[in-house]
């Protein structure tokens, strides 16, 4: 490993970090071992399973592969900066509603793919949602109540915004 970088700021679940951290290290290495979010896991370290999802700017992005530098400047999201224990996010309390995990370890990924979709596409269709969380690997096979989780979600967050539940 290189040696410590240049200090860079970044926001990390609307927290401003100042970091120095050599310039290879990954934003997961970043977020697990500095700052104590243990949300994003590691998988497969090749951005393939989807375990490290977060969000950056909004957008769902494999923190396994992006270099914490990288994303000086930027907004970073994990699911600790969803909800909060007494106000979850409409996207966990769907998860719960449906059941949605098993052995948890897909968890974050899935949900944080989930607020990626659901900000682009508010009232998805089954089609959709399983195409957009396609690349986000579940080995226990909660498939079906992920799924259902997801479609939950768009419908608490359509109440939420005040307009009718899809279909």
């Amino acid at each position: 490993m290189s040696s410590t970088g240049r200090p860079f700021a970044l926001t990390v679940n609307g927290e401003s970090r100042t970091l120095a951290v050599p310039a290879d290290v990954s934003l997961l290495n970043v977020l697990r071992n500095d700052l104590g979010l243990n949300s994003p896991k590691y998988g497969c370290g090749l951005g393939q399973c989807g375990a490290c999802t977060v969000l950056i700017d909004g957008v769902a992005a494999r923190s396994c592969v992006i270099s914490a530098a990288g994303v000086a400047g930027r907004v970073v999201t994990t699911l600790e900066g969803l909800g909060s224990k007494g106000a979850l996010h409409p996207v966990q309390q769907a998860f719960i509603d449906a059941q949605a995990a098993q052995c948890g370890y897909c968890l974050s990924g899935m949900i944080m793919m989930t607020v990626a979709l659901l900000a682009e596409t508010p009232r998805p269709s089954e089609a959709q949602v399983r195409q957009a969380l396609s690349g986000n690997l579940c080995r226990c096979g909660t498939h079906v109540e992920i799924v259902q989780a997801v479609l939950r979600a768009a419908e608490l967050l359509a109440r939420e915004r005040g307009g009718e539940a899809p279909s």
